[in-house]
């Protein structure tokens, strides 16, 4: 029987000769990971207010429409469907707020120091 790591190559998480990851890029890519989400998070409220407008003129009076319930499922069915599409990435805002943060972050810790 052949050794599955001489066959297969080192397991770096059993590695214990590599040198822990600093605590700097740990900071980094927890920053990365918020700046992300803070994106998608703006990017997915600009997509449901986008959406409200459009089905502002909508009318749904009738027998089965309308009356206060239906307007706030469909503020909360709005709020998924912005969550989904940022979540997609295909509109792009969030790339670009997410290199709008991390510029502001640079500049930041560049003038701390």
């Amino acid at each position: 029987m052949t050794d599955v790591l001489s066959t297969y190559g080192k397991n770096p998480l059993l590695d214990m000769t590599q040198a822990p990851a600093s605590a700097t890029s740990l900071k980094q890519a927890k920053n990365l990971t918020q700046a992300k989400e803070t994106a998608q998070d703006f990017e997915a409220f600009f997509m449901t207010r986008m959406m409200e407008s459009m089905f502002d003129g909508i009318s749904t009076d009738g027998m089965f429409g309308g009356g206060h319930a239906e307007k706030i499922y469909r503020s909360m069915l709005l709020n998924e469907y912005g969550k989904v599409m940022a979540k997609t990435g295909n509109i792009g805002i969030s790339d670009s707020i997410m290199d709008t943060i991390i510029q502001m972050q640079e500049a930041q810790s560049s003038n701390a120091l």
